[in-house]
């Protein structure tokens, strides 16, 4: 498989980050077994991201919580109502030409 070769390759120069390919690197690169279409949005974190902004701006404006208690009560608060946005969206519409994509398994 070209994950090994590329592992193999850089076993002697970079022997950390070809240690992570051969353990992690199926999941890392699962992405590319997904049709084009779909890559973009499934490799990109702009939600989360975005989920992390309002939990700093919404703790930011409460400055000094009493507890910590009150703290993951408005940050679960706050996960619950996006989880709710994001159920109503379709974010990524798993069929290519009106058909279901079936992902493309790996042999490892």
């Amino acid at each position: 498989m070209r994950r090994r070769e590329l592992a193999e390759r850089l076993e002697a120069k970079y022997p950390e980050v070809a240690a992570w390919l051969e353990e992690a690197g199926e999941e890392a690169l699962a992405v590319y077994a997904l049709p084009e279409e779909h890559r973009q949005r499934m490799r990109s974190i702009s939600m989360l991201e975005r989920l992390n902004q309002e939990l700093k701006r919404r703790t930011r404006v409460v400055r000094i919580f009493p507890d910590g208690a009150s703290c993951l009560r408005l940050v679960t608060a706050l996960a619950m109502e996006t989880s709710e946005e994001w159920e109503a969206r379709v974010y990524l519409d798993m069929t290519v030409d009106g058909s279901a994509v079936e992902p493309a398994r790996s042999a490892a």
